[in-house]
This record gives structure tokens, sequence and C-alpha cells, in this order.
């Protein structure tokens, strides 16, 4: 009596067609995921320059002035400030964004500049996420304003 198997494997051709669908269906999402990741880091600095301006507002309201200078954004109190009272950077919770302020053109205001550190400085569609007093948001990359303030 002898036992015959049945017991078929997988031919090579079938292996590498299915390694090749893979490979497409990588190729495809890995790029989705990127942008998906980018997307979520900016979503960081821009909850950056939302407390900055909220506290901008809050120090003008105390000092009739705005804090114009990246040498005194300590005076607002932000998180992740390294130097307490003459802070030199203030970085977002995970370090995806610098915080710098500026006065523009004797206007009065400011305007705050969240600049992408590490990885998320390959994003060239933002780069740099701009708010200014008047509420006026900007980017200096190649897509626009709307779609990265999203």
């Amino acid at each position: 009596m002898t036992l015959q198997s049945n017991a078929r494997g997988f031919t090579l051709m079938e292996m590498m067609i299915a390694v090749a669908i893979i490979a497409i269906i990588a190729a495809i999402a890995y790029p989705s995921y990127q942008e998906y990741i980018r997307r979520a880091h900016r979503a960081e600095g821009i909850a950056l320059l939302n407390d900055a301006s909220a506290r901008q507002e809050r120090f003008f309201v105390q000092n009739n002035a705005y804090v114009t200078q990246s040498a005194n954004l300590g005076k607002l109190g932000m998180r992740n400030t390294s130097g307490e009272g003459n802070a030199t950077a203030v970085t977002s919770d995970n370090g995806y964004y610098k915080l710098t302020v500026s006065a523009p053109n004797g206007s009065g205001g400011y305007l705050l500049t969240a600049t992408p550190q590490g990885a998320q400085a390959s994003d060239s569609k933002c780069r740099n996420l701009t708010l200014n007093a008047a509420g006026t948001r900007g980017i200096s990359g190649s897509g626009s304003s709307s779609d990265c303030w999203k």
C-alpha cells in the first residue's frame, strides 16, 4: 500500500506574479503614506503658529506691544522654549517645526514663521508656514496656502 500525495506547491511563475502585484500596490501606497505623514507633521506646525498667535494677542493686551524678536519669544510663555525670559528657540511638541518671529516693515504687527526641522524639511510643497497679526496665512513652498493650511 503506497500513499500518493496530491499536494502541490506554488510554481515559480505564480510566486513571481504575487511578488509583482505586491510591489505595484506598495509603489502606489507608499507615496500616499508619506504625504499623509507630512500633513500630520504640518498640523503640528499649524498648531504651533496658532498657539503663538493667541499668546501674541494676550501679550499685546497686557503690554500694548507685540513680541517681534525671536530672542524675546520666552515672554510669550510657550512650551518647548530653550531659555526662559530670553528664549532663542521655540520648537513644536515633537520637534518637527521651529518658531521664529519678526516685525514686517514697521507694520506694528508680527510675522510668525514655522520652519520645518529634520525629515519634515523635505516638504517642498509647503516649506515654511507663516501667520501674521492680521491672521493672514502663508507658505514659502510650491503648493498653495489653502492646501497647506488644512
